[in-house]
């Protein structure tokens, strides 16, 4: 039996994620860390019993302390430092939301522990930084997210020489065939098609700013040079991705909307789980599948572009933009198409070079985002 950790643990992954372990007897959960729905990780607790516990708030560790005094509670930041530093853990899922999981994966990997990795922060912000501490320790991250998941199993056992690209499938969202971005509020950015998410990644889905994502952390994930990775539309969502090889086969994963198959995966490979999702081929009917539009989606040609130099931190740029401008427009502060135009002035202005410190681009990531807070103010709202 190994010992798992589980950051993130109340979020929409995190509880898949404790679902999945509750059906099999190979791992103990020691750990969780939440942020702030108390509710749910008292519920983890009761269930789980771990030992270490992490809260984002004074209040809650108190309330809990008084009850639970076996368990080692730590605080915000630091205590998911220390989290992620526990001797006696074999592996991590890092489900953190935002940047918060950028130290956190590069602790896991610098103290050489096993991370499936949900976190697309740490691979969009600092993707060489977590990709060198991975190799320096020989280890490989497990993906957790559908479509890198896919990839994963197209690629295990297989020649990269023999790659000819790597395909990203993407649902388009809410507004594929919308023809204008004129007049959209969040709940209807919020109505994705086929995939319940939080806000935050329901949004980026809508902008395609997720696939952009997504890309980033490909090139990272699988050591592929970016000109290999396409994205093409998928509106079903059936064919998560696929890889096309030299000689033109293609192969690709196709599952149900559930996200308990890929992590399922990262904890049981190379064996698989008995899970209850299937899909009936029968029932499906036609695959549609047609190129994405990159003038109305200009988020990905914008993440093809923060790869071109990969000692720059136009990664790290993209994500505090997007971060800031969801947040934004959740708000309703800001129009939906101020999105697209924020981000493109910012991958301009803040252009830098990429530090090889972790916490530097921690530090780094704070300060855009309080730069991207004023650009805003002062550009799109007129304060």
């Amino acid at each position: 039996m190994e010992n798992i950790v589980v950051l993130g643990s109340t979020g929409s992954i995190g509880k898949s994620s404790l679902d999945i372990l509750s059906r099999t007897n190979r791992y103990k959960l020691i750990g969780i860390s939440f942020n702030k729905n108390i509710k749910e990780a008292l519920k983890q607790i009761e269930k789980f019993s771990p030992k270490y516990v992490c809260a984002g708030e004074d209040a809650d560790i108190s309330n809990l302390k008084a009850k639970y005094k076996n368990i080692v509670f730590l605080k915000g930041k630091q205590g998911l430092i220390e989290l992620s530093s526990i001797e006696e853990a074999d592996i991590y899922i890092n489900a953190l939301v935002g940047t918060y999981g950028l130290i956190p994966s590069h602790t896991i990997l610098k103290n050489k522990k096993k991370l499936a990795l949900a976190n697309k922060e740490s691979l969009v912000v600092a993707g060489k930084v977590i990709k060198d501490a991975a190799d320096e320790n020989n280890l490989e991250i497990i993906p957790i997210d559908s479509e890198h998941s896919a990839i994963y199993q197209c690629l295990e056992n297989r020649d990269k020489k023999l790659v000819s690209s790597i395909i990203l499938t993407a649902s388009g969202g809410p507004f594929l065939n919308r023809k204008t971005f004129d007049n959209i509020k969040a709940k209807d950015a919020l109505k994705h098609p086929t995939w319940s998410m939080g806000k935050k990644v329901t949004i980026d889905s809508s902008t395609m700013m997720n696939k952009g994502f997504e890309i980033i952390e490909a090139r990272w994930l699988f050591d592929i040079p970016y000109e290999k990775i396409k994205v093409i539309i998928h509106k079903e969502s059936i064919i998560h991705s696929a890889v096309e090889f030299v000689d033109g086969s293609i192969i690709a994963q196709l599952a149900a909307h559930d996200m308990r198959i890929p992590i399922s995966y990262a904890l049981t490979k190379p064996k698989r789980m008995e899970l209850e999702f299937k899909i009936d081929l029968s029932q499906i009917g036609t695959l549609h599948f047609e190129k994405p539009d990159f003038k109305r989606f200009p988020t990905l040609e914008l993440a093809y572009t923060s790869l071109k130099d990969e000692n720059k931190n136009l990664g790290l740029v993209l994500n505090a933009t997007d971060e800031i401008a969801v947040e934004y427009f959740l708000k309703n502060k800001i129009e939906f198409s101020d999105i697209f135009i924020i981000l493109e002035q910012a991958f301009v202005k803040f252009e830098d070079d990429l530090s090889s410190n972790i916490f530097e681009i921690d530090k780094e990531t704070e300060r855009i985002k309080k730069e991207i807070v004023h650009l805003i103010e002062k550009d799109f709202i007129g304060g």
